[in-house]
């Protein structure tokens, strides 16, 4: 019992994590390019569109690095649970 409540602590940890840094990715990104728009006034909207969309692609990024990590855990767990 004890491990399986290792286990899931473990996962609800890696989940949060991804689902925080997609978040504060798009979050960061967008107000990068508010920040820079209103300092130049003369590019609005494309300073926030583009640093928007770069936060997106950091958030893709992260959750496809995230969930590879994961699925690399799970294997390396299972590889070891038949071991024994």
């Amino acid at each position: 019992m004890k491990k399986n409540n290792k286990d899931l602590y473990k996962n609800l940890y890696d989940a949060s994590t991804i689902g925080m840094s997609f978040v504060f990715s798009i979050l960061i990104g967008g107000l990068i390019g508010y920040f820079l728009d209103k300092r130049f006034p003369s590019t609005h909207p494309w300073l926030l569109l583009a640093f928007l969309f770069l936060g997106i692609a950091a958030a893709f990024r992260n959750l496809y690095i995230g969930t590879k990590k994961i699925n690399k855990d799970e294997m390396n767990k299972n590889e070891s649970d038949k071991k024994t």
